[in-house]
């Protein structure tokens, strides 16, 4: 008997001996369709082949496509278990011409496949056709020698394949198996088609026409083939099974849960047991395609996947968390076929072991309260909607999980009911937050969160995808198109752009679509939904198209560096200064970063060397940058930092970097820098290239703000110091290693030489001094006198040393510099009882037009916009003395 992975290799070998190219799974998470959540098809990678929007070097293909359908139009989640053939995960086997062969060969390869390689008894085989495809007709009569009541023809869209309401389209042909008439069921297109006895296993479809918006259609220049078969479909029929999850790989996971649980595989939890297994595999395929649970998007709809999962593992009995555990079966069973199993192995087992035991206590008072809810029901009485609301908003039980947990009592859930109070809920927060004067206009911004959600940010693994555009906003309205030169913010439904947030600045870069194209310029987030900034710089842009989104790519790998040098610049503050040191604010911009922190005092030279030497050792170390999803708590329990101003929900992104010396790997203590944050980082440390600080400077009372650059900028900076250098060792006539004494000489020579100067002007303008040049008032001796070339703050020592040759009296000095008038005066201690220096400045400063002035008694100083009134001020104090000696 084959195993499934026998199968996939007999496949993919048996088309790769045609011609074809075996081509690798696309990721879980399109890049090409921006309308779907997940790949559903083997087809969605070569969607732009079809198109002859991209050329490749093959114009045959194969391949096993990891297929998921659990959101949006394809949701098989609530038929996951109880049935034999629904799947939340599944793989598609499929081959593919662009432009090369087409029925001629694609019949004959199905045929030739199924009834050689694979051995399948012609006559348990049948097949459909379009009702007007006599092409395909023939040449099913000619290759496999099909009757006429084995060919039956189909008259609806089962067998007309369309890739949209436009475009592409073309008739199927699909492959049934007759399991026998000891099996209830009729052929397709009879009225008891919906039986188990004939089951698709191939569709065969043929892209031969292109539909137009009135309907017509005209043959492709390019007729291509694109067929799908399940995997687990095919496994089944050729092991024997009539029930997918009796393969070998499926029991395979059903008795590792049964293990697991200590449970029958196949009692009275068989259910329980297959949806444990088909969601092990969704949910660690998801995760290791970069999709993480979050409450939003696709992060939202792996949470119910994998939350249906632990409901079931809680029915079987389990205690502790069981899904993690799974994961080494899983991997033993499909990691040499997808090897990004085995990359990601640890981090699927983290998550869902963190997310189960989170889940358990949610899980515990939900079932509780959902108990005591059926309890007050009348006997197969459905619950009420808002009971079940209650359970969705207040315990995180999605809608599906509580009709999941009903169904197997026999009740179901007044969904209308729930439906109301989810709109009075929403009616309620929408009046709250457009109330909250965010934005001016609000309104407009929640209008589009409620129509289509958030924002799905691709960006952690991207810098280009496609989107769909779903608003187009200029003047606080919506409008349905921009045209070249108009500037308009853009919200897409998925974005690699980073939306500014966390001290890291939003990106910039390109939008396009099939009409026109525009220049991002920012990027923001307004209730979470981001905003792209844009100007329409050819044709137009119109509401409802599809896009591609590219971020500006060297500004973005400038911007990773410098946030992610800020990390690494955190934790060398910390173990310089203390663990006193925590963020108060940051800037990651593409030229440079700058980093507040609390600290009281400036930085040393030894400090600030310290610092920029431990930050660039870790930089050179190159060891990756880490990135796990977890609950705030369990973060800080782990000893990461919260950054300032970052808002934290259920779940935060921890980033991880370095490696202490001696201390092994791994974000449990020996990691060296370990911080909650939501931005983007490099792959490793030494992407970041180096850092340079640059400035260390006071930012408010107790913050201390670093400027620093990294790599390139860095260089250069560097580049320009050490020009500089040689630019002033050449001036000095130095070598460059003698520059700083040259110039510590020459500083002490300088201030020498002011001070003697500064001795000078004072000489000068003592001139004679003393008793010779003053008069006497009222008995006070009083010298006014107005000096020129000596500045505003040597006044006042000029003032102390004349005071000291009349040993008692009264001095006034005006003084003119720069620009600016300076008045001093000063009394001797012996006559501040009556006269006061304050009194006399505030008189001449008036005199001169000035205001104001102030110091001790015994010496004051004020300003005034010049000297030019001196007389008068003289006078003015002169009068003052004579009336208070």
């Amino acid at each position: 008997m084959p195993s499934l992975n026998d199968i996939r290799s007999t496949f993919l070998n048996y088309y790769g001996k045609n011609g074809h190219r075996v081509v690798e799974s696309s990721p879980l998470v399109p890049r090409n369709d921006p309308t779907l959540m997940f790949t559903n098809s083997g087809m969605v990678q070569f969607k732009n082949l079809f198109t002859g929007v991209e050329k490749r070097d093959y114009q045959r293909a194969t391949t096993a496509q990891k297929c998921v359908r659990a959101g949006g139009k394809h949701n098989d989640l609530d038929n996951v278990g109880y049935t034999a053939r629904h799947h939340t995960f599944f793989e598609m086997l499929g081959n593919f011409s662009f432009g090369d062969y087409f029925k001629e060969n694609a019949i004959p390869y199905a045929w030739e496949l199924l009834t050689k390689e694979f051995g399948i008894p012609k006559d348990k085989l049948l097949v459909t056709v379009y009702h007007t495809d006599e092409e395909a007709a023939n040449i099913w009569k000619k290759v496999a020698g099909l009757s006429d009541d084995r060919i039956i023809r189909i008259a609806t869209s089962d067998n007309f394949w369309q890739m949209g309401p436009t475009g592409p389209c073309g008739p199927c042909t699909e492959i049934f198996y007759d399991h026998g008439d000891h099996i209830w069921g009729g052929p397709p297109g009879s009225a008891d088609e919906d039986g188990d006895r004939f089951i698709e296993i191939w569709n065969l479809v043929f892209m031969q026409n292109e539909l137009f918006e009135d309907g017509s259609m005209r043959e492709l220049d390019m007729q291509s083939i694109d067929t799908g078969m399940g995997l687990e479909r095919i496994g089944a029929l050729l092991q024997g099974k009539h029930d997918n999850y009796d393969t070998d790989l499926m029991r395979s996971l059903i008795e590792a849960s049964a293990h697991a649980t200590s449970s029958d595989p196949d009692g009275p939890g068989k259910v329980h047991h297959r949806v444990i297994a088909d969601h092990l595999r969704s949910t660690s395929f998801l995760i290791a395609d970069g999709v993480m649970p979050s409450n939003e998007g696709r992060g939202y709809v792996l949470r119910r996947i994998m939350r249906r999962a632990m409901r079931h593992a809680h029915m079987l009995g389990a205690k502790d968390p069981v899904m993690y555990r799974l994961v080494p079966a899983l991997v033993q069973q499909m990691g040499a076929a997808y090897p990004e199993l085995n990359r990601a192995q640890a981090l699927i087992e983290e998550t869902l072991k963190s997310e189960e035991s989170r889940f358990r206590q949610t899980l515990d008072r939900g079932l509780r309260l959902l108990d005591d809810e059926v309890s007050r029901l009348p006997e197969g009485a459905n619950l009420p909607g808002e009971a079940a609301f209650k359970l969705y908003d207040t315990y995180g039980f999605p809608l599906d999980l509580t009709q999941d947990a009903l169904r197997e009592q026999g009740r179901s859930v007044d969904v209308s009911g729930f439906d109301s109070a989810m709109a009075e809920q929403k009616a309620k927060a929408r009046a709250a937050w457009s109330g909250s004067g965010d934005t001016q206009d609000a309104s407009v911004w929640y209008d589009i969160a409620e129509q289509h959600g958030t924002t799905e940010f691709l960006g952690y693994d991207t810098e280009e995808a496609e989107g769909q555009v779903l608003a187009l906003i200029a003047d606080g309205a919506q409008k349905d198109e921009a045209k070249e030169g108009e500037t308009v913010q853009i919200v897409v439904n998925q974005s690699p752009f980073y939306a500014e947030s966390g001290g890291q600045v939003g990106d910039t870069g390109l939008i396009k679509t099939e009409t026109g194209a525009a220049r991002v310029t920012d990027t923001k987030k307004v209730a979470g939904v981001f905003v792209h900034v844009a100007e329409v710089t050819l044709g137009s842009i119109q509401r409802g198209q599809g896009a591609t989104l590219s971020v500006d790519h060297d500004r973005r790998s400038a911007i990773r560096a410098n946030h992610s040098a800020t990390h690494l610049l955190h934790e060398a503050l910390r173990r310089a200064l203390g663990d006193h040191v925590a963020q108060r604010g940051s800037l990651n911009a593409p030229d440079r970063l700058r980093f507040d922190f609390s600290h009281s005092k400036a930085l040393t030279q030894d400090e600030i060397a310290q610092v920029e030497q431990e930050v660039n050792e870790y930089i050179r170390q190159n060891t990756p940058v880490e990135t796990r999803i977890m609950t705030p708590d369990d973060a800080r329990g782990l000893g990461a930092q919260a950054l300032f101003g970052e808002k934290y929900g259920d779940e935060v992104r921890v980033v991880s970097m370095g490696e202490q010396p001696g201390s092994g790997k791994g974000a449990n203590g020996k990691t060296y820098s370990l911080e909650l944050c939501g931005g983007t980082h490099v792959g490793r440390t030494g992407d970041i290239g180096m850092f340079a600080l640059t400035a260390e400077t006071a930012s408010a009372a107790g913050i201390r703000r670093i400027e620093a650059l990294t790599g390139q900028a860095a260089m250069a900076e560097l580049r320009r110091v050490d020009l500089e250098l040689s630019e002033i060792a050449g001036i000095l006539k130095a070598q460059a290693g003698d520059v700083v004494g040259k110039v510590r000489a020459l500083a002490d020579e300088r201030k020498a030489l002011v001070n003697e100067v500064a001795q000078l002007k004072r000489q000068l303008a003592m001139g004679s001094g003393g008793d010779a040049e003053a008069k006497e008032i009222g008995g006070v001796k009083f010298i006014g006198r107005k000096v020129d070339g000596v500045s505003g703050k040597e006044l006042g020592a000029l003032v102390d040393e004349m005071k000291a040759q009349l040993g008692s009296g009264a001095v006034l000095l005006l003084a003119e510099a720069d620009g600016k008038a300076t008045v001093a005066a000063g009394v001797t201690n012996d006559l501040t009882d009556r006269i006061s220096a304050v009194a006399l400045v505030q008189a001449a400063t008036a005199a001169l037009g000035g205001k104001g002035g102030g110091g001790r008694p015994d010496r004051a100083q004020g300003g005034a916009p010049s000297v030019a009134a001196a007389d008068a001020a003289f006078a003015d104090v002169e009068k003052l003395i004579g009336e208070s000696a």
